[in-house]
């Protein structure tokens, strides 16, 4: 597919998902034959000619300016990221060779890989644009097991969720996770539509996936920096988690994430949160609930107990504080 392909289909999708109602025009007569709005409302509501947009929408974005741009967005109510993808789309269109073959980050510097190593109370790992996961640390490496075992280096967030059957066990919603991941390759490919590792990665899924496939025909994009993510591990059990991603401005593509408990009892099979029991949350002579306990207990099972089942790994990650404290705290 073509760059003018890519515009010409995120611009039709998205003009067929609003009616008329929304864009706060009339309707005459009960027969449209187009879903969304037609290519002369949207030039209506943008300001422009019917010509000139039907030469965007064809996928000639070279020349059109910021204004041009930002009007057409506001049309087609388009979100941040959607916004972003359209900008995206319009630069790639005008960018000189040089810049086109630009691929994305394969490396971590060490002191990148020494941020993540001195986090060691939550699971986090750095990946770049592709969903590559280039480093992380023991408990990003204990959270995402199977993935990190994959044969293909380096692990692949995208490859693993559509083409490793053990992902529809652990992401607890499957489906929004196959959504989350597909969009933020469309945004990537925006962003960057000449670099060949890209391409050959969706090439790979398109080929392999008809899951994959038939959300990359959607040309949905998103920002993926904060979230939430229920998991089921394989060891652990069930986990709920919030995720931050952090950009790393000195290497333009990376990003760390960083895994953190959503509540106190993130396991199934926990006690009844204190507002079922209709009381606070019982405290210890430390004076930390029953709540903090589970969280503690929950990540010492999960490095201590994802770990001793990775080939050629011992006993050696208890020697973690927190993993000794957390021992002993169930005692």
């Amino acid at each position: 597919m073509t760059h003018s392909d890519d515009v010409r289909k995120f611009l039709t999708s998205r003009r067929a998902r609003i009616t008329p109602e929304e864009a706060g025009l009339p309707v005459y007569g009960g027969n449209r034959r187009v879903t969304g709005l037609r290519r002369e409302e949207v030039a209506m509501l943008a300001g422009m000619s019917i010509d000139y947009y039907i030469r965007l929408e064809r996928g000639n974005l070279s020349g059109a300016s910021d204004s041009v741009l930002e009007a057409l967005c506001r049309a087609l109510k388009l979100d941040d990221a959607e916004t972003a993808h359209l900008f995206d789309l319009a630069r790639a269109a005008t960018a000189a060779p040089r810049v086109r073959r630009k691929r994305s980050p394969q490396t971590v510097r060490p002191s990148v890989q020494r941020v993540i190593d001195a986090i060691t109370t939550a699971p986090a790992w750095v990946r770049n644009d592709r969903g590559d996961v280039l480093a992380a640390n023991e408990l990003g490496r204990a959270l995402y097991l199977d993935m990190m075992a994959e044969q293909v280096t380096p692990p692949n967030s995208a490859r693993f969720t559509f083409l490793n059957p053990k992902a529809r066990e652990f992401f607890a919603d499957w489906e929004r996770s196959a959504d989350d991941i597909v969009a933020v390759l469309r945004s990537t490919a925006g962003k960057n539509p000449y670099d060949k590792d890209l391409t050959d990665l969706i090439g790979e899924l398109s080929t392999r996936s008809e899951e994959f496939r038939t959300r990359w025909a959607r040309h949905d994009v998103k920002y993926h920096r904060t979230g939430r993510k229920r998991l089921h591990h394989p060891i652990v059990g069930d986990l709920d988690l919030s995720f931050e991603a952090l950009e790393l401005p000195a290497d333009p593509g990376l990003r760390i994430n960083v895994y953190t408990a959503r509540s106190r009892d993130t396991l199934r099979g926990r006690p009844e949160s204190p507002r079922q029991l209709g009381r606070h949350p019982a405290r210890d002579g430390s004076g930390r609930s029953q709540g903090e306990e589970m969280t503690d207990r929950s990540c010492a099972a999960l490095i201590v107990g994802a770990t001793r089942s990775m080939p050629g790994s011992g006993d050696d990650l208890l020697s973690f504080g927190f993993v000794r404290a957390a021992l002993l705290r169930q005692r």
